[in-house]
């Protein structure tokens, strides 16, 4: 009992755990009872605190880690080599799982016979859905600082590539000064983002029995099979697809980089956020990993803005559920055209919750499906969303792992060692 009390109180991950754990008792209990909205109202406040504390050093976090990074490549070859790598991982594992998700809703066919469960479709939602142009346009700051006061990762990660590798072209003087600055701007924020991760516990109970407090558990019966295929691709990817490239190209053993993420894939589970959890991701693969800073402030946060891997996934079986309720034929032409649009679209997605929901309208406009039809995955998608996030981080976790390895790194024997705690 001692080992198990001593595990607990040195394992943010146990803790996390059994945050949620209790959140879902609470949750049923209150909605139950009839008293959820004491939930909603009072105990949701720590959560919603928990979040802001996050979203809080999201911005300064990724200029920092990105600048500093960058400044410490040691010239601009490496530069490249580590941005090509780091792409190509990206598209490719975007591309699997889309693959994988379009394989099987044409198995499973979920949506045939599917009761039409159509509510109202938020006008909003096509309203905010941007282009694919848009998006390529958006990458580039008319305004950098607005960028960073709009929360708006994508083009404050450009310009913080830019400004990084240019502090390299100035002279030695001016270089070191700049370098300096930004480490120990870098090292100030990983401070405060592990005192805020200390409650991390405490704000995901808070999430957790929210949810359950308003949406129960009763309305996802009626799609269970639409939230079986979507599971059944995103655990495909994440179980055998990413540990398959672990130890194919990195040779790192899934299950110890699993351990070492745990926090921060349990912390993407609860919030439904990629840029929430980033100073948990990052904390998490220098600290628990051993990857160097090198490799996380230049990997993880381009991952967290583009790589999507679970909302890729997502996105294709929902647009393909769609057309199979609806009754329409989609065209292997129109299936290329969807995993295409599922890639851009995931790379375009902001990462927050339900960004997958809101870029949906984008794959069913360009197949010409009806918008109406994102009504049939409202009542589960905050679920949905939980996992898919999960496996978004997973990927990016992994892709750090696996670029580390392939420049060199020998930290990373940690997730080997047996006899070494992670």
């Amino acid at each position: 009992m001692k080992r198990i009390f001593a595990a607990i109180k040195s394992g943010l991950h146990w803790q996390i755990a059994i945050g949620m754990a209790f959140g879902i008792a609470i949750g049923a209990f209150a909605r139950e009872a009839g008293v959820g909205y004491w939930v909603t109202d009072y105990v949701a406040v720590l959560g919603t605190l928990f979040l802001r504390a996050l979203r809080m050093v999201i911005v300064p976090l990724i200029v920092a880690s990105m600048i500093s990074g960058i400044t410490g490549i040691a010239s601009g070859k490496d530069f490249g080599r580590l941005s090509l790598k780091t792409a190509g991982y990206y598209v490719g594992t975007s591309l699997a799982a889309i693959l994988t998700g379009l394989i099987l809703v044409n198995l499973i066919k979920p949506g045939i016979g599917a009761p039409l469960l159509l509510q109202q479709t938020p006008e909003d939602l096509a309203e905010r859905a941007a282009t694919v142009g848009d998006t390529l346009l958006r990458i580039i700051p008319t305004n950098p600082l607005k960028s960073m006061i709009d929360g708006d990762i994508l083009p404050v990660i450009f310009f913080s590539l830019l400004f990084g590798f240019f502090v390299t072209r100035t002279a030695e003087s001016y270089r070191i000064r700049l370098t300096e600055w930004f480490q120990a701007l870098f090292e100030v924020m990983m401070r405060l983002t592990q005192f805020i991760i200390r409650f991390a516990p405490i704000g995901i109970f808070a999430l957790i029995a929210e949810i359950v407090a308003e949406t129960g558990f009763s309305a996802f019966p009626p799609l269970a099979a639409y939230m079986a295929t979507v599971i059944t691709g995103l655990a495909f990817h994440a179980f055998i697809t990413l540990p398959l490239l672990l130890i194919l190209i990195g040779k790192i053993s899934p299950w110890k980089l699993f351990k070492a993420m745990s926090p921060s894939l349990l912390t993407s589970f609860s919030t439904a956020s990629s840029s929430a959890t980033l100073p948990v991701t990052m904390d998490c693969a220098e600290n628990r990993a051993g990857i160097s800073n090198k490799v996380t402030s230049f990997v993880l946060p381009l991952g967290a803005t583009i790589n999507m891997d679970g909302t890729a996934l997502y996105e294709c079986v929902a647009a393909m559920f769609i057309a199979q309720a609806y009754g329409i034929e989609i065209t292997l032409l129109q299936q290329g055209i969807i995993v295409l649009t599922a890639l851009l679209a995931s790379i375009g997605a902001a990462a927050i919750p339900m960004a997958g929901l809101v870029m949906m309208t984008i794959i069913l406009k360009a197949v010409g499906l009806p918008l109406e039809g994102i009504g049939l995955l409202l009542a589960v998608d905050r679920v949905l969303d939980m996992m898919r996030t999960s496996v978004n981080n997973w990927s990016d976790s992994s892709g750090t792992a696996i670029v580390a390895k392939t420049e060199g790194e020998d930290q990373l024997s940690v997730l080997f060692a047996k006899d070494k705690p992670i």
